[in-house]
This record gives structure tokens, sequence and C-alpha cells, in this order.
């Protein structure tokens, strides 16, 4: 595959901007907070609680504080959970991959209580519940 000079380009300022507005200078686990801390190297530090975090869930302490920055300060990495986070989409709220983050919003979607859910749920009752997949054969 080829990539023109343009689109070349165009990649190195979207990582440029990237380096230069969210690069890692050190990441720490807080276990008061059970939380990751990253400081920037602008100064600014940002946390995250661990459960929320792609591959972190269930990491006792010692697995937890074992984080190295890496790649210039774009990726953290856990080698005792083999465990990888980009920095820049960190700080854009995206904390793991599409799947996992889809897997995420389902869930706590599917957990979700309102009125209208429980309304919508009696009357789909009312008419026998769920119709059943045809069978196949």
């Amino acid at each position: 595959m080829e990539i023109s000079d343009r689109d070349f380009a165009a990649a190195v300022q979207r990582g440029q901007k990237a380096r230069s507005d969210f690069v890692a200078a050190s990441a720490r686990y807080d276990a008061g907070a059970h939380a990751l801390v990253v400081v920037l190297s602008n100064g600014v530090f940002v946390g995250f609680p661990v459960e929320r975090l792609e591959g972190l869930q269930g990491a006792d302490a010692a697995q937890l504080a074992h984080v190295r920055v890496e790649a210039g300060g774009l990726g953290l990495h856990w080698p005792d959970l083999d465990a990888d986070l980009y920095v820049p989409a960190l700080m854009e709220g995206i904390f793991g991959s599409r799947t996992w983050m889809a897997a995420q919003l389902g869930a706590s979607g599917g957990q979700a209580r309102s009125e209208a859910k429980a309304s919508a749920a009696k009357r789909n009752g009312a008419r026998g519940g769920r119709p059943r997949r045809a069978s196949e054969g």
C-alpha cells in the first residue's frame, strides 16, 4: 500500500499535535484512591479509576503500581498485566478498545432504570413477551 506525500504530511502533523497535547511525563497507581494518576509533560495531572480502564480491572496493587511510560509519553504499559493504554485517547475519555468501550456502554444501558423502560417492558409482557426466534432446519 502506497501513501501519498499529502497523506504522510497529514499523519506527521496529527502525530506532532498528539505529542504536544497529551504526553505523559510519569504515571503511578494511587492505592488510596484506587486510581491511575498520569502527570502530563505540561505539569497537569489527571486521575482515572482503574476499574474503568481496560485490562486493569481486578488487578492487585503491586501489578497496578508496575506501570511504565512508553512510546515517548504516548503509551502506558503494565508488563505484569500485558495491558496498554494510549494517553491521548485517555484524555479524550476513551478508556479502552472500541469493542471494550461498546461492551461497557451496553452493560450500563442494560442496567438503566426508567419509567419509560419499565412501561415498555410491561406492554411487551402483556403481548406475550419477546417473540421466539424461528427455528432453522
